[in-house]
């Protein structure tokens, strides 16, 4: 093949703006999983959260076919001088006819300067992929914890009525309650007790083919009060079709007591850049708050 062929065979490199977020949420719909829907992709690439970076990822052209695709999730974490820009590296597809180009893709994402990078989904050859790109793995041990119905008769206040959330989180919680409230896969719950409040963010999980698991997102508030409450919570996540809870410790804050295993492989989480702004200790500003699956 001469160097003009294979130049026109060559697909052209280009960021996804917002003029382009149907088309690949068309393209992610139809070659990556038709099992979210086409609203749910644009869902993932039209974030509710102010501050959404300077693009919705990077994309693969021949024409204005959309061969290959990784889209990003930007966030800005923190306040004044100590605030840091992450990119969240979201969903990556190429067709196969087109795969030796993945790497211009991924090179354009990391070569964006003052970016911290997470990657908390990865699949496939993935992993050992952003391994050789100096990412490196979260911390993620999972109990699988079993939600039971309520047993414990001790007085405490659950809540998921949007305005009664807004009326008891403060300062950071309820910042990041106010970007997450549209966030499709987010599901929030406060609890409290007197003068006392914890907030959990969480989304239904898929295993197995089975969508009946919790996982949990964040915690803000009073992280204790949450263990004390844990078995009210679990109950209130049973009532909603979640037999069970994956539960890191990492972003909970503790281990759910009760019937349980601790998972011998969870999921990976990878990020590349010293984490910060309390980024290493939840989920937000992801794709696993903004798609369902």
């Amino acid at each position: 093949m001469t160097r003009a062929v294979q130049a026109e065979h060559r697909p052209r490199l280009a960021p996804i703006g917002d003029a382009d977020t149907g088309a690949i949420a068309d393209f992610f719909h139809t070659r990556l999983d038709r099992q979210v829907s086409r609203e749910a992709w644009l869902s993932l690439l039209c974030p509710p959260w102010p501050g959404t970076g300077p693009n919705r990822g990077f994309q693969l052209l021949v024409g204005d076919q959309v061969v290959g695709a990784y889209a990003a999730v930007y966030s800005s974490r923190g306040e004044g001088d100590g605030a840091k820009w992450f990119c969240n590296l979201a969903a990556f597809c190429v067709l196969a006819e087109y795969r030796a180009h993945s790497l211009r893709l991924v090179r354009a994402l990391l070569g964006q300067k003052g970016f911290l990078f997470t990657d908390f989904s990865p699949s496939g050859n993935v992993p050992a992929l952003n391994e050789r790109l100096g990412f490196e793995y979260f911390r993620s041990d999972t109990r699988l914890a079993l939600n039971l119905p309520l047993r414990n008769s001790r007085a405490v206040s659950l809540s998921t009525e949007p305005e009664v959330i807004e009326a008891t989180l403060a300062g950071r919680d309820l910042n990041v309650y106010r970007d997450h409230r549209n966030a499709a896969a987010c599901r929030h719950a406060v609890v409290s007790v007197g003068e006392r409040y914890a907030y959990l963010i969480y989304r239904r999980d898929r295993r197995k083919r089975l969508r009946v698991f919790a996982t949990p997102l964040y915690v803000g508030g009073d992280t204790a009060l949450l263990e004390e409450a844990w078995d009210a919570v679990a109950a209130h996540l049973l009532g909603r079709g979640l037999v069970a809870t994956l539960a890191e410790s990492r972003v909970l804050g503790f281990v759910p007591h009760g019937l349980g295993r601790d998972l011998r492989s969870a999921r990976p989480k990878m990020f590349r850049g010293a984490p910060a702004c309390g980024a290493e200790r939840d989920y937000l500003y992801s794709e696993l708050a903004l798609v369902e699956w």
